[in-house]
């Protein structure tokens, strides 16, 4: 898989399936390279990519994250296998372990210590069967991974990391961990507004039920934001770091800079209005930020 400079992370579940199909189709015209979801509480994502794989040509699609707790191994190398043959190798794996309200609140699971939860389930997915047409090549798989054990995971047992709600010096320090010979995939959120006020309105809408789970919080702190800058959705400092706004090259900016810091591919995540993902892209933005980062 030769995955190109950017892609984008959206949630399907504000959309209808044709609104997807359609919406899918536009960002391949543009030139984007690959399509990122989410599993939360909407549509199984491994469902929807083989729908979008089927409604596409060239366009990856890939899963950021799938959750580990919503199916069990078997059931994941056989998707991730059987998506891998049906497109052509379009299809890629973003496996996470969540967070304590989406495994408990929602599933009803025992949360589990992360990394050894995911390394486990590594396990079994390498020993998983599989009966049937295999791809052409071996998918490639990529954890949800922030804090140094779990990029030291990723580094071992997978293909390489996607982190999510984090900051170029994060990339940084992950390409450290990860080695030159894994893939990087950065999440960047992003606003077209050159208004202070206005930009950092919407992105406290979009980072407050970030900033209210324990993964990302630890990981924030270590990065060395403090206590208090997590609180109100974020201080000044905290949005500026994790939300890109202003005009075009102001985003693209951003985007170099994650790239510089050892990305191998970035994926945006385009807000409008108040950051609610049920509203949609701004697809203005991703029509004018697509050309130069093919």
């Amino acid at each position: 898989m030769k995955l190109g400079k950017l892609g984008v992370w959206q949630s399907t579940d504000g959309m209808t399936s044709e609104q997807a199909a359609a919406f899918a189709q536009r960002l391949e015209g543009w030139g984007y390279a690959a399509w990122w979801m989410p599993e939360a509480r909407g549509r199984n994502p491994l469902a929807m990519a083989g729908f979008l794989l089927a409604r596409t040509t060239r366009l990856v699609i890939a899963t950021g994250i799938a959750n580990i707790y919503a199916r069990d191994a078997q059931a994941t190398r056989a998707a991730q296998l059987g998506l891998a043959e049906q497109s052509g190798g379009r299809f890629l794996l973003g496996l996470g372990v969540s967070h304590v309200p989406m495994v408990e609140g929602l599933r009803g699971h025992a949360y589990g210590k992360p990394v050894a939860t995911m390394r486990a389930y590594l396990e079994a997915m390498d020993k998983a069967g599989y009966a049937a047409p295999m791809p052409a090549e071996p998918p490639k798989t990529v954890l949800a991974a922030l804090g140094p054990k779990m990029l030291e995971l990723a580094a071992a047992k997978a293909d390489g990391a996607h982190p999510f709600l984090v900051t170029p010096a994060h990339t940084a320090r992950a390409r450290a961990a990860l080695g030159p010979g894994k893939l990087l995939y950065p999440e960047q959120k992003v606003i077209l507004a050159t208004d202070a006020a206005s930009a950092r309105k919407t992105a406290r809408a979009a980072l407050a039920r970030y900033l209210a789970l324990e993964n990302y919080r630890n990981n924030l702190l270590g990065l060395g934001f403090g206590l208090g800058e997590l609180e109100g959705g974020g201080s000044d400092r905290l949005v500026d770091a994790l939300v890109a706004w202003g005009d075009a090259g102001a985003i693209r900016a951003r985007i170099d800079e994650h790239l510089r810091a050892g990305a191998d591919h970035v994926c945006i995540q385009a807000l409008r209005g108040e950051g609610d993902m049920a509203v949609g892209p701004d697809e203005t933005l991703l029509a004018a930020l697509a050309p130069g980062f093919a």
